[in-house]
């Protein structure tokens, strides 16, 4: 089984110390790619980093997380423009709308959505975005600029199945966490990962968040970590009601496809 973490945040300080270990025990099993996730700008210059480091392992996004959209300004986006262009960044984003926590203003979180898909555009890269308790302004948004872009995923997607559909009718990917694994929140997301085309299923951890609940034995740090992604994909192919080999592989076939890593 070849598995590929499409959204770890390795560059989270929880990771500082025992990165390699990390890398190793998701190596074990089988998480063989991550995709590191730029979610600030000193956050995407870093992913950029570990990308360099771990070449054919690691690759990055760069952007910048609603939650920090108050401190994008002309220099940021400059510099993720930059960022944008290196090889080993294989997508714009982390990049949104998140009305649940409000920690920049609505109106700043939609300007600087918009800057970044412009990036995008621009420069032909896929979309890794984010949309929590945003959906309508979300998707009137992309609407705009979908014809413009190769691609776009919508990462940790945890909403409703009225969201999937129009996520899926422009053509979007999906991407799934331990999300599905939390009995109090997570169960609709068991039903509606049937309705994901195989060709766009996507699966990732979120590390060191969103540990999966009912992986055992549960470890004492409570810190989510790449090499769970297994678990996650046995989990989804139940729900699919496959093999997990099968899910592993048309998920790994998947991401290769959308972030170009099919030759590597």
């Amino acid at each position: 089984m070849q598995l590929i973490d499409i959204g770890a945040n390795l560059t989270h300080e929880s990771f500082h110390h025992d990165f390699d270990e990390v890398l190793a025990r998701a190596q074990a099993q089988g998480v063989t790619r991550m995709v590191v996730t730029g979610a600030s700008r000193d956050g995407s210059e870093h992913a950029l980093q570990l990308a360099q480091r771990y070449p054919g392992r690691l690759y990055a996004t760069a952007g910048v997380h609603p939650h920090h959209a108050i401190d994008y300004d002309d220099a940021t986006d400059a510099r993720l423009r930059e960022l944008a262009t290196q090889p080993q960044v294989r997508a714009v984003g982390e990049t949104g709308l998140d009305y649940h926590r409000n920690y920049s203003p609505r109106d700043v979180q939609l300007e600087v959505f918009e800057k970044q898909l412009k990036i995008a555009a621009d420069l032909g890269k896929p979309l890794f975005l984010h949309q929590r308790d945003a959906h309508a302004d979300f998707i009137a948004l992309l609407k705009r600029y979908r014809d413009r872009v190769p691609a776009a995923v919508v990462h940790c997607f945890t909403d409703t199945s009225e969201a999937l559909r129009d996520y899926l009718a422009l053509d979007c990917h999906i991407g799934i966490t331990g999300w599905i694994c939390d009995e109090r929140r997570g169960l609709h997301l068991r039903e509606l990962v049937r309705e994901i085309p195989a060709n766009r299923l996507m699966i990732e951890t979120d590390a060191p968040y969103l540990l999966p609940r009912n992986v055992r034995p549960q470890p004492s740090h409570r810190r989510n970590e790449p090499m769970y992604l297994r678990h996650i994909c046995q989990e989804i192919a139940r729900d699919r009601g496959e093999a997990a080999e099968v899910t592993a592989a048309q998920s790994t076939a998947t991401a290769e496809a959308f972030f170009g890593i099919e030759d590597e």
